[in-house]
């Protein structure tokens, strides 16, 4: 007797390939029938006046609303001071190293601390130094400058 040239698993993957061109048959058949139903305005999407998404065409007989461009302000405005007056903060050194040449003050106003930099001492300071300082923004925030020691 001979053998089949077909073998159980070959039989299997014939069946799935037909089924698989009959179901991609079949949802190409439906993609046509909802295409002439509704045409392209079955999938259209419109967005109203709060922005949200629906499926109604907006009213063409609405009033609109005309908006000056120049009045719409991109992104966050810059602030003109940091401070509200100019007089210098006064703070305690937290930390200082000599070495590496930078430390922190912490504000005697508020529970901030701020970064500063031996560039930006008038006088040396070691940690523990009552100093008075001014604020400017820094890369990674505010930093501390014209750092000067108060005698007590």
């Amino acid at each position: 007797m001979a053998r089949s040239n077909e073998t159980f698993g070959k039989k299997e993957k014939e069946k799935k390939k037909l089924q698989k061109r009959k179901e991609k048959e079949a949802k190409k058949a439906a993609r046509k029938e909802n295409l002439e139903k509704g045409g392209m305005d079955s999938m259209m999407a419109y967005v109203d006046e709060n922005g949200m998404i629906t499926d109604t065409p907006p009213d063409p007989n609405q009033k609109k609303v005309e908006i000056d461009a120049s009045s719409i302000t991109i992104g966050v405005p810059k602030q003109e001071h940091v401070e509200g007056d100019d007089s210098p903060l006064e703070g305690r050194v937290s930390f200082f190293n000599d070495d590496k040449g930078y430390g922190f003050i912490k504000d005697k106003g508020s529970p901030e601390s701020y970064f500063v930099h031996i560039n930006n001492v008038a006088e040396p300071i070691t940690e523990g130094d009552n100093v008075t300082f001014e604020l400017e923004r820094g890369p990674k925030g505010m930093v501390a400058i014209d750092v000067k020691k108060v005698e007590k």
